[in-house]
């Protein structure tokens, strides 16, 4: 059965470009973002891993570490990650982990036979500090990924975890929020002191509570 959203993370251990892992320890007690790239030495898999390279600090800001994969050896990883460096103008900062058995691709489905029977598509878990994942996105091979929307969805995830609100489209971090059905009307003063502005009896929205 493939994974589903508050599925539990599988766990696995592996290696890594920064040595041998449990993923489950390695998460600790926070956020995670676990991607797959298609392959090493690959022109928009360079890119992607660059930029989250240059972006590690916006991750850090929200407690949330980054790790990617391919069904590459750790051995092809280093030799790339000179590449990397090069190209992108950046000091690789995270790990890779190498999945050459597909051990790791294979619990996460990221292998997608109609697309490619070899190698992983561009898939995306975001992992909460519970070990359950809190989202999914999977991208053809073809299309490089909008780093900047995980994050934004990470504020969202992190946001909504601790208040009864919900996120609009397009939504950014500082922007109003939308009260959760499921609060009443007479509890909103007490849970929400900066007030709200009801729209219809279902639409209610609130500053962002947190900021």
């Amino acid at each position: 059965m493939s994974l589903q959203l508050g599925d539990v993370a599988p766990n696995f251990t592996a290696d890594t470009t920064e040595g041998t892992i449990d993923f489950h320890e390695w998460i600790g007690d926070g956020w995670c973002v676990l991607f797959s790239h298609p392959k090493d030495f690959t022109p928009v898999c360079t890119t992607e891993l660059g930029f989250v390279s240059q972006s590690k600090g916006e991750f850090e800001k929200r407690n949330c570490k980054v790790i990617a994969v391919s069904v590459d050896s750790v051995d092809d990883h280093n030799r790339w990650i000179g590449d990397i460096n090069e190209t992108q103008n950046t000091t690789m900062n995270y790990p890779i982990i190498g999945d050459p058995d597909r051990n790791v691709a294979s619990l996460y489905g990221m292998i997608h036979p109609n697309a490619d029977d070899t190698l992983t598509v561009r898939s995306v878990f975001i992992i909460g500090p519970d070990k359950k994942i809190k989202l999914m996105i999977t991208y053809p091979a073809s299309t490089g990924r909008n780093f900047e929307e995980i994050l934004r969805v990470i504020d969202s995830l992190q946001l909504t975890a601790n208040h009864k609100v919900a996120t609009p489209a397009n939504w950014v971090d500082g922007e109003d929020c939308i009260i959760v059905p499921a609060v009443a009307n007479e509890d909103i003063p007490g849970l929400f002191p900066k007030g709200h502005t009801e729209i219809k009896p279902y639409l209610r929205y609130t500053p962002q509570p947190n900021k």
